[in-house]
């Protein structure tokens, strides 16, 4: 018998990477499946980085990250959300994905169960799958009278049983753009700590909403110190950082010790140059670069929103954050084929919206798109989606 564990021998390549697999790297391709920009990450936080180079910062660093870093984020959430978050409460264990892994550590127990509202990253749900959970699926419902996704408070807490060691939350969301309520929050955090149910949220994308605020309603607004609260953060979307996969974690101030321990087993700390080009990315210079990001990701949606405007089958809910269309195909029921379809024929990579929601026959009228992107170049690809579609 195998010593490997069945659940990894019957992983499966989520259907992003699977079309990304047939022609990544293809110039021909207009490429609109990956979570990111197509912008490069700003030359000051470049030149930190090389700086802490030429300095010699290549050897180990604190394992949490190093002191200055860390503090910088706390500033950062301190003028974004008015949360003063100790030092103790971050941890930077490496990439945001890693974050995930780690406050998933924390909680699970083989046998255990994880609640996901979904349509939600794959790398959620996978992540969860690989530490022993048991995977549950509380999806978004469509209003479309109203024109925005909806979260069913009922039927989420109905997922929840004895065995439910956490609820994952990712706003605002991808791949549909929804935005939590603060009302929302309240009342999922009131649950979770009536049932001592820890709250995973991921606020990635926090500072990318298009409502004027400065960040999306944010669980650190109305959690306390020692809630069991876990905040998943990057670097890699507001400052075009994808490649530098470095994120962080804040978490329950009583995991302060245990960290120390869980970071070294993992990773042995963050990148050490890295880090420096994250504390550039902190600075008011990075907060103006945020701002031409979330400028280039309004004038996305706008040109996805007049190409919606002009076709008879597509559509979505317009997305309150975040930077993708996730649209949906009327008449579509096997997104995976008719992407690879799309870009075979027409040239152009999306994401399936199966990835988004394994088994949900609904998410699989879908496509994802990110439009944080040249506009001439998403106008194109669209144009190419259109072709297609008609």
């Amino acid at each position: 018998m195998s010593p490997i564990r069945r659940t990894v021998q019957n992983l499966d390549v989520n259907g992003i990477a699977q079309v990304a697999g047939l022609g990544l790297g293809d110039p021909d391709i207009i490429p609109l499946w990956f979570g990111e920009s197509d912008l490069v990450t700003p030359k000051f936080i470049s030149d930190a980085a090389k700086r802490a180079l030429d300095d010699g910062k290549t050897f180990y660093s604190g394992q949490r990250g190093i002191l200055p870093l860390r503090q910088a984020l706390s500033d950062f959430h301190k003028r974004t959300v008015g949360a003063d978050i100790a030092v103790e409460r971050i941890s930077i264990p490496g990439a945001a994905t890693l974050a995930i892994v780690t406050a998933l550590q924390c909680l699970v127990e083989t046998g255990d169960n994880v609640v996901i509202v979904s349509p939600i990253w794959p790398s959620a749900f996978e992540a969860a799958t690989v530490v022993g959970a048991e995977v549950r699926f509380a999806r978004l419902a469509e209003d479309w009278s109203a024109g925005r996704w909806h979260l069913d408070l009922e039927r989420l807490f109905a997922q929840c049983d004895a065995r439910t060691k956490a609820i994952f939350v990712c706003s605002p969301g991808n791949p549909t753009g929804w935005v939590m309520t603060a009302d929302e929050q309240r009342a999922l955090l009131d649950f979770a700590r009536r049932r001592d149910i820890a709250i995973i949220a991921d606020e990635v994308y926090g500072t990318l909403v298009f409502d004027g605020s400065k960040h999306a309603p944010s669980f650190l607004q109305i959690a306390e110190e020692n809630d069991n609260l876990f905040v998943i953060n990057s670097f890699s979307k507001p400052w075009a950082m994808t490649g530098w996969r470095i994120g962080w974690l804040v978490h329950p101030r009583s995991l302060d010790s245990a960290m120390k321990v869980i970071t070294i087993a993992n990773n042995t700390g963050p990148t050490s140059f890295a880090q420096y080009g994250a504390i550039a990315a902190l600075s008011p210079e990075g907060d103006a670069f945020r701002a031409e990001m979330l400028e280039r990701c309004r004038r996305g949606r706008d040109v996805v929103q007049a190409f919606i405007d002009g076709q008879n089958r597509v559509r979505w809910m317009r997305p309150e954050g975040a930077f993708y269309g996730f649209l949906k195909i009327d008449g579509m029921t096997n997104s995976l084929a008719f992407s690879e379809e799309l870009l075979l024929r027409a040239r152009v990579g999306v994401a399936p919206g199966s990835a988004f929601a394994p088994g949900d026959p609904e998410s699989d009228s879908y496509i994802r798109i990110c439009f944080a992107q040249d506009q001439e170049r998403l106008r194109e690809g669209l144009v190419r989606i259109a072709k297609a579609v008609r």
